[in-house]
């Protein structure tokens, strides 16, 4: 299994590298890709459509700005798309989330929070751990270490 990442511009790349980070600690394969909606869209249908012939079961979007990469993504498969809004100089990522969460009938995109690459990798590895036991064991333990951290923190002045 593998998920495919794409992002309009290089310079979302600092936010998008945190879906390849834990993707690849859960041992998940990731093709990426710099790819514009509006300035390369017949790069883009080419990827998206020779995605599941290359492995690739769920696709991760991210863009600022104006950010129909996501939508435009999931116009071309019926494969999962995960959206990105990455955060924009002008309106914050609040312009990004918009047009991630208002997509038509029919074509939907999950969308996680501005800036949330990580979250969008570890919900990529939730949808594959559907059919997938090692997936599904490994999300198990990564839990149950999130609950273990929380439970032994301590205030700074004990």
């Amino acid at each position: 299994m593998k998920v495919g990442i794409v992002m309009g511009s290089i310079s979302d790349w600092p936010v998008m590298k945190e879906a390849e980070t834990i993707l690849k600690e859960f041992g998940v394969e990731v093709d990426k890709r710099v790819l514009s909606a509006h300035r390369t869209p017949y790069e883009l249908e080419k990827w998206v459509e020779s995605g599941p012939d290359n492995g690739i079961t769920v696709f991760i979007a991210g863009a600022g700005g104006a950010a129909h990469l996501a939508g435009s993504v999931a116009a071309l498969t019926t494969l999962p798309v995960i959206g990105v809004p990455v955060k924009s100089r002008s309106l914050g990522g609040f312009d990004s989330l918009l047009s991630m969460v208002q997509m038509p009938p029919g074509i939907p995109v999950a969308t996680v929070g501005v800036d949330g690459a990580r979250n969008a990798g570890l919900l990529a590895i939730e949808i594959m751990a559907i059919s997938n036991k090692e997936l599904t064991d490994k999300l198990n333990a990564f839990r149950k270490k999130q609950v273990e951290k929380i439970l032994a923190t301590k205030f700074p002045e004990d």
